[in-house]
């Protein structure tokens, strides 16, 4: 028998057809690669795509992207170690304060409503894509000290929060979070935010499966569809120029903001009519 938290609102898996499993596999790929390149788990992507090509309730896309950014941060994260592009204490004093934050952003998802989550998600994009227009100093590396730990375990909490409650992997908040506090290199920043990632990841799946919203199979596809890709990925972002890298991801963000806006707007004025 399957599990209940494996079964779509639709009573359709998101597996079921040939067009339909090429479709979730496509999330994944692209999903692999923006987690590669950009040093996110891909859940600003896999979350609607789920959503779009898959027509999966909200809810269970916002767990299912969760658990699918497991298997690609931890591939991604393969690439940063070899290269030394990871900071170690940076990721323990985020890995603290996101694991804290995964627990409350979980219990969150299972009771605020799906038009809010669409809003707060497109807020969240767009805030991203305005703060990738602006350059940060990397140009000095800080050490840690008392208040930049601070700092860190405080984004760590609310990278944990937006992990848990959008299906996130949080680095959105965690990357600029590195290049202001520590003046980490983009690069460098990456790789702690992917390394982080894969606990937080962990963590939230096991909650979500707790509360029926996580769908382990399309998460399964998705996630080892993108893992390869989100080496690759990681490799291109060894060479692509700062610059370039962040306007990309800001119109990428911006588009998926918009579409997001809108389907929350349609989805508000149904459940009105």
């Amino acid at each position: 028998m399957v599990p209940k938290s494996d079964v779509p609102a639709n009573g359709e898996s998101p597996g079921s057809g040939d067009a339909r499993v090429g479709r979730v596999i496509a999330v994944g790929i692209a999903a692999g690669l923006l987690s590669g390149v950009f040093g996110v788990g891909g859940g600003i992507l896999i979350v609607p795509g789920l959503m779009w090509v898959a027509s999966m309730e909200q809810r269970r896309a916002h767990g299912t992207s969760l658990a699918a950014v497991l298997p690609i941060a931890l591939f991604g994260v393969v690439t940063y170690v070899a290269n030394d592009h990871i900071n170690v204490g940076a990721t323990i004093a985020l890995t603290v304060g996101s694991l804290a934050g995964t627990l409350i952003g979980t219990a969150w998802l299972a009771r605020a409503p799906k038009h809010l989550l669409s809003l707060s998600f497109a807020a969240l994009l767009v805030v991203s894509a305005v703060r990738l227009l602006f350059e940060l100093d990397t140009s000095r590396e800080h050490a840690l000290d008392l208040g930049s730990v601070a700092a860190l375990l405080a984004t760590g909490f609310v990278a944990g929060v937006l992990a848990g409650l959008l299906g996130i992997g949080g680095g959105v908040v965690m990357v600029p979070a590195m290049m202001l506090v520590l003046g980490l290199a983009p690069v460098v920043a990456k790789g702690t935010s992917l390394a982080v990632i894969v606990p937080t990841a962990i963590i939230g799946t096991w909650r979500n499966r707790r509360n029926l919203n996580v769908d382990l199979r399309a998460a399964t596809v998705v996630g080892l569809s993108g893992a390869g890709c989100a080496v690759i990925g990681a490799m291109v972002a060894e060479q692509l120029p700062d610059r370039a890298s962040n306007l990309m991801f800001a119109g990428l963000l911006l588009f998926m903001a918009l579409r997001l806006a809108r389907q929350a707007q349609l989805a508000k004025r149904q459940k009105a009519s």
